[in-house]
């Protein structure tokens, strides 16, 4: 790779050892990937995980000296001053947590453990260079705002931050960024849930192209966010655009970059039905409600403040979001509607975390096939419905398909 003097200077140590590191991984990816040189970075974002291997190499640069160029935002944690009122917290799992903490304050990033930093606090412009860890953070900055970033892992986003720059290949290349295969969507896609089930039978059927998706009106920013977080749960497809709706899209020519669209595929409303059917778990009985991943949106949290109102929960119904969301819903009195009715909004919290080993082992409804794919390994199964009908299944402790519920109904009515 050609490196300027700075980055020369770097590699040689003059920086320290922690940069030093950095430098020697960032020069290495570039290396694997044929990048010819460096490029500088705007932004970055960490997918911290307070797991041991990510705690030893953010602990190892801290101890060489290491501190971030460009302060990256981080991923969720687990709160566990708000979980240890809800249940017993592991004394070793709390100390993971208040290392990682402290590692991560004292190398310079900025701790808003929020998986959907490209929202609020970490929010990009159209071809800015960013280095983003995180499955739905990365989809949405490439996508929906133009900018451009690789599928970081949390390792070589946190080097990138250290040393500001990070190699040029993949999405950075305008080249790599063009749509290399046509997905004609003719399914209703009524709701942001239909998006979450858009992004997950995508990959079963093109692999992991860029697709361009045709026939999308006007998506909310959950659908798209829940596009892109499924994208990259049922495959590995870190961009997408969308005809007339994201910046490189402006028509089917600009989205494929003036070449020819030489593959076309249609995803219709029976390929969401059948995806639909094989990622829930059976309908039945209940024993909470998940909702949080990515972290609900303050629009997704009044839908369920609405239907809670004035309701008692029969299960335990638990949301996820960034810390400034749970305080704008404070604000607003959406926490105590949800408070009042059973309920909790957790911030800075993942599901793919420890603190929920009180539910490892029933079942739960959530809107989110992501969030059911993470907790398979942490043995939680969980029915996957829109987010309204599982809010509604919170409330009633049970849940059935329609043909279920008509057939009720009609037994009530004889």
């Amino acid at each position: 790779m050609k490196l300027t003097e700075e980055e020369q200077a770097m590699l040689a140590g003059k920086y320290g050892q922690g940069t030093q590191t950095a430098m020697k991984i960032q020069v290495a990816i570039g290396e694997a990937f044929d990048a010819p040189y460096m490029v500088p970075i705007t932004r970055a974002h960490v997918a911290l995980s307070n797991q041991e291997a990510d705690l030893w190499f953010v602990e190892k640069l801290v101890s060489q000296g290491a501190h971030c160029r460009i302060r990256p935002t981080v991923n969720p944690s687990f709160n566990w001053k708000q979980m240890k009122k809800i249940t017993s917290i592991d004394a070793k799992d709390e100390a993971i947590v208040k290392r990682t903490d402290a590692a991560y304050k004292k190398i310079g990033a900025i701790m808003t453990y929020d998986c959907t930093p490209y929202l609020q606090l970490n929010v990009p412009r159209v071809n800015e260079v960013l280095a983003y860890s995180e499955s739905s953070a990365t989809p949405f900055v490439n996508s929906v705002y133009g900018a451009r970033s690789n599928r970081e892992s949390a390792q070589s986003a946190l080097c990138a931050a250290i040393t500001g720059v990070t190699p040029y290949y993949g999405f950075l290349k305008e080249e790599n960024r063009q749509g290399e295969i046509l997905v004609n969507v003719q399914a209703e896609m009524k709701t942001d849930f239909d998006y979450q089930l858009l992004g997950y039978v995508t990959p079963k059927k093109i692999g992991y192209k860029i697709p361009v998706f045709n026939n999308l009106v006007n998506p909310s920013n959950a659908a798209l966010m829940n596009l892109g977080a499924q994208l990259n749960t049922g495959g590995n497809v870190p961009m997408y655009h969308i005809v007339g709706v994201t910046p490189e899209a402006e028509t089917i020519t600009a989205a494929f970059q003036g070449h020819e669209v030489k593959e076309t595929v249609t995803i219709t409303q029976a390929d969401l039905d059948e995806m639909r059917s094989d990622l829930t778990a059976p309908y039945g009985k209940i024993e909470f409600a998940l909702f949080g991943c990515p972290h609900l949106t303050l629009d997704q949290i009044k839908i369920v403040a609405d239907l809670v109102e004035n309701q008692h929960l029969k299960v335990p119904l638990f949301i996820m979001s960034s810390a400034p969301t749970q305080q704008l819903c404070q604000d607003m009195g959406y926490l105590q509607t949800i408070e009042a009715a059973g309920g909790e909004i957790i911030s800075n919290t993942c599901m793919d975390q420890p603190c929920w080993k009180f539910l490892y082992g029933k079942k739960g409804v959530t809107d989110s096939p992501k969030c059911a794919y993470y907790t398979k390994r942490r043995n939680m199964e969980f029915v996957i419905t829109e987010l309204e009908n599982a809010v509604k299944a919170a409330l009633k402790g049970e849940i059935y398909d329609e043909n279920h519920e008509k057939s009720v109904s009609m037994s009530q009515n004889i």
